[in-house]
């Protein structure tokens, strides 16, 4: 992202997000989009294109300083040292298809992209070698250099899955490169479970990097 792409990030007063989620197909990417924003996930179709979700992102979070002109510009309640602040984000989360056929069109879809989700299908055995080479293939691309990296290992919740640090060692996710800011965590999009620690994190590093509080 160019230095221009960052100023106007942070002068703009409704602060946004561009998400891009991808993954080999039935990886659970369109289930997580839905389950976060609230919908009935109970039956899914095929992601054949992309779909584009934009949601609100509010969190209270404890911001350090001295009690000074930090607090007096916020509404919010002052806590010993610091001030509890509001942090709210737009969230704008391109979910595109994993199916072969359309992968080569993903890089259609780089551009200003703040934080990319990687899903893996913890479950499918397999196509974990497919998956690591479609991560490695993507992680190449120059435009998604300052991402950062939310990998979530989907469907914990099945019997033989792989866990995290096992999904971690199959994509050699040490070797990578030390400048990327990413997290893997473990989640189920159909119970729910990790899918707002991942995202807590994913939001919170986007907007270490590109906001600014005002």
């Amino acid at each position: 992202m160019g230095l221009l792409s960052i100023i106007r990030k942070i002068k703009r007063k409704e602060k946004e997000m561009r998400i891009l989620m991808v993954g080999l197909d039935n990886s659970g990417k369109t289930t997580i989009v839905m389950k976060i924003n609230g919908e009935d996930t109970s039956v899914i179709s095929p992601t054949l294109g992309f779909n584009i979700k934009t949601m609100v992102y509010q969190k209270y979070a404890f911001i350090p300083c001295a009690l000074s002109s930090c607090c007096a510009s916020y509404q919010d309640s002052v806590i010993r040292n610091g001030c509890d602040i509001l942090l709210r984000y737009t969230l704008n989360i391109w979910d595109v298809g994993g199916q072969r056929t359309i992968r080569s069109y993903w890089r259609n879809y780089f551009e200003q992209t703040d934080g990319l989700v990687w899903v893996v299908d913890s479950s499918d055995l397999r196509r974990l070698d497919d998956c690591k080479y479609e991560l490695d293939n993507i992680l190449k691309e120059e435009r998604l250099s300052g991402a950062s990296l939310l990998i979530f290992a989907n469907k914990q919740d099945i019997q033989g899955s792989l866990s995290p640090d096992e999904i971690a060692k199959v994509l050699n996710l040490d070797a990578m490169d030390k400048n990327r800011h990413w997290k893997i965590v473990g989640c189920s999009a159909f119970t729910g479970e990790g899918l707002l620690e991942g995202f807590d994190w994913m939001v919170q590093d986007i907007a270490s990097r590109i906001y600014m509080l005002d």
